[in-house]
């Protein structure tokens, strides 16, 4: 389509987060499906034939096999529940120093159903987190990170792009192996995949990193002891507030007090903290990035569903929530048409 730019990276991770929260605020197995429902579909229709693409149905695979464990785990060392038993396993107590731990026991249906539900909310958070990566390019989003976490840019780059190098990996291996009459499929076929996958996307991101470092990316200025002190002060206790105010915010048993009253001013005084430590990084962009309405609607859209299913859990409100994660499917609608991106 003519005129059409890919959004920026950050705006595909503001609305996967808003997802997560709503996820983390919800026992609801309906209202975690629905998450997992309108990240399935945003990411079908704007999603690139880019590398980490693909990314996605790792992480959904990874969502499965989360529930999975998570039930095995509660059946085998939850403690007792209410409820009818459905069935009795043999049942050892472990030694005091040990936290007396029981292992089986009765399995209770209620015991169960809350076994499933914990990991169906992990599984949606961890589909969020792959919606963002199969929709944002880790390239792109390293662009927009504040030049005073230069420290921290080598770091987050090996991090980002080790998941969608593996999934590119993965496919080269098994198409190597099916060329040498090898299995590519099932058990059998695992040994012979995770160490060339692993060292081979590790290999990737290292280099990546490299290459920044080589062209000087994150080169410091000169800037006075006093500066650097109001820097790291402002940064660091803008940090902890934000993690205090997420936390608040995040719980369902939480007091009020500890929510955003500590989250924006620990904003503001990370915000404060980070561009004064910028200017110590002076760097141009190439081509930087725009920020315009898609960008504000698409992140508003995630936002909305955080801040309405976090609503509805207080007032006990079930159609509010689920309002919210139909508006977030209009994501996909808002986002400009995307074009496919150089790695």
């Amino acid at each position: 389509m003519k005129g059409s730019r890919p959004l920026h990276p950050g705006a595909w991770w503001l609305w996967a987060l808003g997802l997560a929260t709503a996820a983390t605020r919800t026992a609801s197995p309906l209202l975690l499906l629905l998450v997992v429902a309108a990240t399935g579909l945003v990411v079908a229709v704007r999603r690139t034939g880019d590398p980490w693409a693909g990314s996605y149905a790792v992480f959904l695979r990874l969502g499965m096999l989360v529930v999975v464990v998570r039930v095995v785990f509660w059946v085998v060392f939850a403690a007792p529940a209410p409820g009818p038993v459905l069935f009795t396993l043999p049942s050892v107590t472990l030694p005091d120093w040990m936290a007396g731990t029981r292992i089986g026991g009765p399995v209770t249906t209620d015991g169960l159903r809350a076994g499933l539900y914990d990991g169906l909310r992990l599984a949606a958070v961890l589909v969020c987190l792959g919606a963002a990566s199969a929709l944002a390019s880790p390239s792109r989003l390293l662009k927009a990170v504040p030049g005073a976490l230069y420290e921290m840019g080598v770091a987050v780059v090996v991090a980002m792009t080790f998941a969608p190098q593996a999934v590119t990996h993965v496919r080269r291996v098994r198409a190597a192996h099916r060329l040498r009459g090898r299995p590519d499929r099932g058990l059998r076929a695992v040994r012979g995949l995770v160490m060339p996958v692993i060292e081979g996307a590790l290999e990737r991101s290292v280099e990546l990193a490299a290459a920044m470092d080589s062209r000087g990316y994150g080169r410091a200025a000169a800037v006075s002891p006093a500066r650097r002190r109001a820097t790291a002060g402002l940064t660091l206790a803008g940090l902890v507030a934000v993690c205090a105010g997420l936390y608040g915010l995040l719980g369902a048993d939480t007091p009020a007090a500890l929510g955003a009253p500590v989250l924006v001013p620990g904003l503001v005084a990370a915000t404060a903290g980070l561009w004064l430590g910028g200017r110590r990084s002076p760097r141009t962009r190439y081509r930087p990035d725009p920020w315009r309405w898609p960008e504000w609607a698409v992140s508003a859209c995630g936002l909305a569903a955080a801040a309405a299913t976090a609503a509805g859990t207080r007032t006990g409100t079930p159609p509010l929530p689920a309002a919210a994660l139909v508006l977030a499917l209009a994501a996909a609608l808002l986002s400009s048409p995307s074009r496919r991106e150089a790695g």
